[in-house]
């Protein structure tokens, strides 16, 4: 089977209301509609999101524990109908940072779980970002009938996460939602530019009904097919409803036949231009912080880029919204480590470090500590290895004066610029 076409047969969606930190009443809600209009062998259904029970914050961790069970009981249900059920749960992650819980767009099928995207953008003015963890690498999933990308609500609005997984891909969009009615306009709007920019099939299924929250509000329904034109094939109203319709695939290969915009992938970035002044650098924070981006800070010599570094900005990007790397100069190495060192001129680790995606900005700098690049920026988080106890990090006091806080990361790959020098020079 090519991956890269889809062979779903049809596609639908279950727009229901939810009944809060329930997933029995749920589950059997949905048993029931599908005994009672069972879909198309072949399709690929999708449920709204939390749809076994609702943003229920204070009990998710406790309800997450249901989750696996819910997976299987899905699978089974996949199973007896022949077809992909997606939509998301709470999923529960414990390893060494702690509990996690994420917002989990789930594939299942009747081989079990197929895949999982994770959500990316919480929704802060709901305060889902006090409850839950972001997700990253929303790859699409391959299911037993076609390559599928997915958008959890709040990442409809960014439109990049669609683009990357039709560029990978998929040829079908699901967007599992709780939108509310207010703004049901602008979904339906979102939905079609989806569609549209992407050529590519979008289901969308919403919750209808009361919210469950505790924001008072009424979700929106309105789920909906859109074929890779635009067009709206299917669209519910406010009260629950299943759905689904037979996919026109030959007409999608067709229109990109014509013309496609999920094929051509340029970059048209130079990574040289993140390579700025201190003064630029201001400028460029302060026009950041006016639209609300959090801004992190770390620094280092990165004299030999490996590695460990690598993850470690990549963790610290993951911070915030713009991370600012402050560079030792070639200067300022000599100091602090002795004659022999940097290996690497400031400008080529300048140069590399801007060819990393995680980094949004380099800042040379020839003091012996970031002192001065710390209290100009003034960061909200200012990042440092674990290896560093927070009252020994420069800045640490005046970013937290300040309102913002200290992230101290663990570094999981064992290297070292030091250690990879003493190799090479035992080589020779």
């Amino acid at each position: 089977m090519n991956p890269e076409l889809p062979f779903f047969s049809s596609a639908g969606f279950f727009q229901s209301a939810i009944t809060p930190a329930a997933p029995a009443v749920n589950l059997a809600r949905l048993r029931a509609i599908l005994h009672h209009s069972p879909p198309a062998p072949g399709t690929l259904l999708v449920l709204p999101e939390l749809w076994a029970t609702g943003f229920v914050y204070s009990q998710l961790a406790e309800l997450s524990r249901q989750t696996p069970s819910i997976l299987e009981q899905l699978s089974e249900l996949a199973a007896l109908y022949q077809m992909v059920i997606a939509g998301t749960l709470v999923e529960r992650v414990e390893d060494e940072r702690g509990l996690s819980l994420y917002n989990t767009l789930f594939f299942n099928s009747s081989h079990g779980l197929a895949g999982r995207i994770r959500k990316q953008h919480l929704f802060s003015y709901w305060h889902e970002d006090d409850w839950l963890t972001a997700g990253d690498s929303p790859r699409p999933v391959d299911t037993a009938f076609g390559r599928v990308g997915g958008l959890v609500c709040y990442d409809l609005r960014f439109p990049e996460i669609a683009k990357v997984q039709s560029q990978q891909g998929a040829s079908l969009l699901v967007v599992s939602a709780q939108w509310p009615l207010t703004r049901i306009d602008q979904w339906r709007t979102l939905l079609q530019a989806r569609a549209i920019e992407n050529q590519t099939f979008v289901i969308a299924a919403n919750g209808c009904g009361a919210g469950n929250d505790g924001n008072d509000l009424r979700l929106g329904g309105h789920s909906m097919l859109i074929d890779p034109s635009g067009a709206i094939l299917a669209e519910a109203g406010e009260e629950e409803q299943l759905r689904s319709i037979p996919l026109d695939l030959p007409a999608q290969q067709l229109l990109r036949q014509k013309f496609s915009t999920v094929a051509p992938a340029c970059y048209a970035f130079d990574d040289k231009d993140k390579i700025v002044s201190l003064a630029e650098c201001v400028r460029m924070v302060e026009c950041r912080k006016k639209l609300g981006q959090r801004i992190v800070f770390t620094n280092g010599c990165f004299d030999i880029l490996h590695a460990g570094h690598v993850e470690y900005l990549q963790e610290a990007r993951k911070q915030g919204d713009f991370l600012v790397v402050g560079l030792n100069s070639d200067h300022s190495i000599r100091s602090i480590k002795g004659e022999t060192r940097p290996i690497n001129q400031e400008l080529q680790r300048a140069r590399v470090l801007a060819a990393l995606g995680c980094v949004d900005a380099v800042v040379v700098f020839s003091e012996e500590t970031p002192l001065n690049l710390i209290t100009a920026l003034l960061p909200q988080v200012l990042v440092k290895g674990a290896d560093w106890p927070e009252e020994a990090i420069v800045g640490a006091g005046e970013v937290k004066a300040a309102g913002g806080k200290v992230v101290r990361i663990v570094f999981t790959t064992k290297t070292s610029t030091t250690g990879i020098i003493a190799k090479i020079q035992k080589q020779n």
